[in-house]
């Protein structure tokens, strides 16, 4: 298995260049909403819930893009797909990149938020099916163990780079880093698989002229609108594996979680104890080391001897606790220590995307990949409207009783229902008996 990874060092190197020009921008982009919104703040009601209209607004996007994005990546290709959303991220990065007053913070907030209904997920979840396509059922969580430890690779490397650059120097140089991704993606990335390359020859916007045939009867191909998967299609995709449907339910809600945190710890943290760059950088920077020696070292030989079932629930379990943790930090030093927990929480996205790759086959794993991004993407829609205004509340003087973690400990509550759903989740689960689904959504 080994050999195989190291022959997808493209795609690896794409990854981690990716991964770095979006994530070295992370620890720096709370003080700059708080400073375009709020100067001379810690506790700023209006960048929250504006943090949460956006990813909301974002999780529509994506919840409607995913599938289409997966599916037609089958029929033209991993590349071809992949040079679209590692275009539209570069864009918001580049107007951070001028200035960080307030004009240009929110010429930012409307660009991100219109190209990240694109670009958010979909490198990952491309980049899992282009994996998929060269990776047997069996190694499959390993190799995506590997994908999701070089990605917090590059998070340890971004975080770094951020805790020593300026403000204006970080927007610069995720700018530059992207774009080389994008170029090095082009130029040294080939087709996952061989057959897609012909259907690339004809540019996907011009297949409309094969529609009508010379005799004027039926099209011999199926322009791109009718390939967009309708609900229906999805939801018929849940219904037809039994297998599929649990991990769609249990990524559900840890995506609902890990939204919810994404919308409201910083902010927790920045009132509560009043971080900033700096301390979330040096968190960031603990959670991506353990997480890149877990995912590269540690979850390859455990998924062989205990299964991916078992690590999604061990993940989910520690990941809870963590929230916990986060919820009822007494000190300063608490979120550090409870971050170092990531060492297991890790293993819960790679083995999740495992359980779910390996209900269909080699063909399909864009339309699977799509439709588990579509559901996390849900449930991205909902955790900001749900979790944003619990953490304003909480953090206000009108909180109806004192408890400034609170919306973390619902957070909490959320994963022990993942956690749950994971554990009812058969002991193995088999790619040949489910794979009857691909009649749900035709290409």
């Amino acid at each position: 298995m080994e050999k195989k990874v190291r022959g997808l060092r493209h795609l690896m190197v794409t990854v981690f260049l990716s991964g770095m020009g979006n994530f070295i921008v992370i620890p720096g982009i709370t003080d700059v909403t708080m400073f375009a919104l709020c100067p001379a703040t810690d506790e700023c009601s209006l960048a929250i819930y504006l943090s949460a209209l956006q990813q909301a607004m974002i999780g529509v996007g994506t919840a409607l893009m995913m599938p289409l994005i997966g599916n037609l990546s089958d029929e033209y290709g991993r590349k071809a797909l992949l040079t679209l959303p590692m275009t539209l991220s570069i864009i918001p990065l580049a107007v951070l990149a001028c200035s960080r007053t307030t004009n240009y913070y929110y010429a930012y907030y409307a660009v991100r938020t219109l190209t990240a209904m694109v670009s958010e997920g979909s490198i990952n979840c491309l980049s899992i099916s282009y994996l998929a396509d060269n990776i047997s059922d069996s190694e499959r969580a390993s190799a995506f163990g590997i994908l999701s430890g070089v990605s917090s690779g590059a998070f340890v490397c971004a975080t770094l780079a951020a805790r020593f650059l300026s403000t204006a120097s970080t927007f610069q140089v995720a700018t530059f880093v992207s774009t080389l991704a994008l170029v090095y993606m082009r130029i040294f990335l080939e087709e996952s698989r061989p057959d897609q390359v012909d259907s690339m020859i004809q540019p996907m916007l011009k297949e409309g002229e094969d529609i009508i045939q010379k005799d004027g009867n039926a099209p011999g191909k199926m322009p791109v609108f009718k390939k967009i998967p309708s609900l229906g299609d999805v939801i018929c995709l849940l219904k037809s594996s039994p297998s599929f449907s649990q991990a769609a339910v249990a990524a559900f809600f840890a995506s609902l979680a890990e939204g919810g945190m994404i919308s409201s710890s910083m902010y927790y943290l920045k009132a509560r104890f009043h971080f900033n760059k700096n301390q979330f950088a040096d968190l960031m920077l603990i959670d991506g080391i353990a997480s890149t020696i877990s995912q590269l070292f540690l979850m390859p030989r455990l998924v062989s001897s205990i299964g991916d079932r078992r690590l999604l629930s061990a993940g989910l379990l520690v990941t809870c606790v963590n929230a916990i943790l986060y919820s009822i930090a007494w000190s300063a030093w608490v979120p550090y220590a409870a971050t170092t927990l990531s060492i297991v929480m890790v293993f819960a996205p790679p083995s999740l995307r495992s359980i779910a790759s390996k209900q269909f086959g080699p063909g399909e794993q864009g339309k699977g990949q799509g439709c588990i991004s579509a559901v996390s993407s849900l449930a991205n829609i909902i955790a900001p409207l749900i979790f944003s205004p619990l953490t304003a509340l909480f953090l206000s003087e009108e909180a109806p009783f004192q408890f400034p973690g609170f919306s973390i400990m619902c957070i909490a509550i959320t994963l022990m229902i993942a956690f749950i759903q994971s554990l009812r989740m058969g002991s193995h689960v088999s790619a040949d008996t489910d794979k009857h689904n691909s009649n749900c959504i035709q290409v």
